[in-house]
């Protein structure tokens, strides 16, 4: 079988079957030891802040840390495993004594991804890697055809979103061990799941962080994020612990690709991004399966995403289109709060752009801020955009984590299930949605002390002046019940209700895959037009190489006509056939070349 070992320029390495290699980057410190079960070994300066030190006799498992000269033991930085928590011990792991059940996965096409996205420690009750398994088979058989789990870096406490991670290679430890989570994935493989995972390369959490302790210069002197110190990726050091990070996650756990959080917050200013490093480096090391990159990023830009001849992509694969979701969430329910406000002026015309030529803004100026946003994304295929209708962060930056089942009702939610699985771009399901899962989605930590206080005040603040929100009620995010109110009702699934649900999500992800999927593959930009729009009425076409697939959908209180669409009808939730009722939806197909 092939290694699976990915050696780090960080951290504890096996460089012979009981022989460790130890490497750390702390420029503050003239002298670091290793304290390995206990004992302490000086370790050797090697030149531009680097401290080295191999030791023989090291079994997997094994516990340990750095120490300062002060006496202060910190975990390892680049640790693969931590014993329990952000401070405590870290752990000697070999990746190669997994024995892979599934060593021949060769991954699935972009083309065919449904992305079901996932929080491990929400998703069952157990909250644990091995518990997701038991879920694998149901999904599957419905139709899902790729995972995706939120962060997993170690973060402080036990429970959390995983986007205050600071170990950034150690699956968090409350989930289970890192050969728990590569089960996890081979267990999925076995299904015939792929299996992404959101990475967050832009900043690190504000408790477990001791990399200024060790090298203030990881981090800028001058440039900071929304969540604190920018990261310096024009240091060496710095460079190669977060560019290589991508790397060891799709290589020590096989993934079929990574989502990069919040891009537009990872500024570098080297003759090459180090975004374009990471996926130059990809491409190039992993050639045995297709790996899936996708981007989340505000400023709607579309350099990362270029695509080759053939129509492969040469860099990342897609981008979250979160103005998909914006538009089509002040469609859904007329809220225009905060960011809702860029969508407020007729959001049906909005959603009608995006669906035909990816983002609403293009260039145009925001009404928020007042700024410019955006380039032309027409030249963009329609498979390099991910649409959701809700996620993690919709959800869950919600004062009171309501779904949009709760917000826009049951009918409406469902026209928007239908719009989001049958348009040609990439569908993205929050977890539960398949099943019209109505349990909150909330923001939750398990910070203490001062930080605690810091975060539960900084949370009620953000919410003044939001829909839905009084003055009081946003709940603790520290509280245990803010974190079981989130997690998953799998009875529902066994609910009269549950299995409406499931039915017609099934019944979507199978005409996808049957006559949505086969237009896709070679499919390029320029292909989408917006046909109508009306008030709460938008109607889109594209001309795929393959034949032509055209969409109706009605949000608002009157029916609407139906103009002419080319096709039989793939998909109604309507009797109707010249008019559109609200609350309805309506999918054609016309096979072969487009006229």
């Amino acid at each position: 079988m092939e290694s699976s070992s990915f050696h780090k320029s960080w951290g504890a390495e096996f460089i012979a079957p009981d022989t460790v290699q130890f490497r750390l980057w702390a420029t503050a410190h003239n002298t670091v030891a290793v304290r390995l079960n206990g004992q302490d070994t000086a370790m050797k300066a090697v030149g531009d802040g680097w401290f080295e030190l191999q030791l023989a006799g090291v079994a997997p498992g094994a516990e340990y840390y750095f120490v300062l000269p002060d006496g202060t033991a910190v975990p390892d930085p680049a640790s693969r495993a931590q014993k329990s928590d952000v401070n405590g011990p870290s752990l000697v792991v070999d990746p190669d004594r997994y024995p892979w059940q599934h060593d021949d996965w060769a991954g699935r096409p972009w083309e065919e991804s449904v992305v079901y996205e996932m929080h491990i420690g929400t998703f069952t009750p157990e909250g644990t890697f091995r518990a997701a398994m038991s879920k694998l088979p149901a999904l599957a058989s419905l139709g899902i055809t790729m995972l995706e789990v939120l962060p997993l870096s170690q973060f402080s406490g036990n429970r959390g979103w995983g986007y205050d991670g600071v170990l950034l290679y150690a699956p968090h430890s409350a989930y289970g061990t890192p050969d728990d989570f590569r089960a996890f994935v081979d267990a999925a493989h076995g299904h015939g799941l792929s299996v992404v995972l959101d990475i967050v390369l832009n900043h690190f959490g504000p408790e477990g962080n001791y990399l200024p302790l060790l090298s203030p210069d990881f981090f800028h002197k001058e440039r900071v994020t929304p969540w604190g110190a920018g990261i310096a990726y024009d240091v060496d050091a710095a460079r190669r612990y977060i560019a290589e990070a991508p790397l060891y996650w799709l290589k020590e756990f096989r993934l079929d690709g990574l989502r990069f959080d919040a891009i537009d917050q990872i500024e570098d200013r080297a003759d090459r991004h180090v975004l374009m490093e990471i996926a130059r480096r990809i491409r190039a090391d992993i050639t045995d399966r297709p790996i899936h990159l996708t981007t989340e990023d505000s400023r709607n830009v579309t350099f990362l995403h270029p695509r080759a001849q053939d129509g492969s992509a040469p860099l990342f694969t897609g981008e979250w289109n979160d103005d998909f979701h914006n538009a089509i969430h002040v469609l859904a329910t007329g809220e225009t709060h905060a960011y809702y406000q860029d969508f407020a002026d007729a959001p049906e015309k909005h959603v009608a752009r995006v669906l035909a030529e990816g983002f609403a803004y293009q260039g145009e100026v925001s009404p928020q801020s007042g700024d410019a946003r955006g380039v032309d994304s027409r030249s963009q295929p329609p498979v390099a955009f991910v649409d959701f209708i809700q996620n993690h962060d919709q959800v869950g930056n919600r004062a009171h984590g309501e779904r949009l089942l709760t917000l826009a009702g049951a009918a409406r939610t469902k026209a928007l299930l239908a719009t989001l699985l049958l348009s040609p771009h990439i569908p993205l399901i929050f977890m539960g949605e398949e099943f019209g899962e109505t349990h909150p989605f909330l923001f939750f930590t398990d910070f203490h002390g001062d930080l605690a206080r810091a975060v539960r005040e900084g949370r009620a603040k953000e919410f003044a002046g939001h829909a839905g929100h009084e003055e009081g009620s946003v709940p603790d995010p520290n509280a245990q019940t803010t974190f079981t109110q989130s997690k998953l009702d799998w009875q529902k699934v066994q609910s009269e209700e549950g299995k409406r649900w499931l039915a017609l999500t099934r019944q979507l992800l199978a005409l996808r895959q049957q006559s949505i999927v086969p237009l896709l593959a070679g499919a390029g930009g320029n292909t989408g037009q917006v046909v109508a729009t009306a008030e709460g009425f938008l109607a889109v076409r594209w001309d795929l190489p393959k034949g032509t697939l055209s969409l109706a959908l009605n949000t608002g209180q009157q029916p609407q006509p139906l103009p002419e669409l080319p096709g039989e009808i793939l998909f109604s939730s309507s009797d109707a056939s010249d008019v559109l009722p609200p609350n309805a939806v309506i999918v054609r197909l016309a096979p072969g070349e487009p006229a």
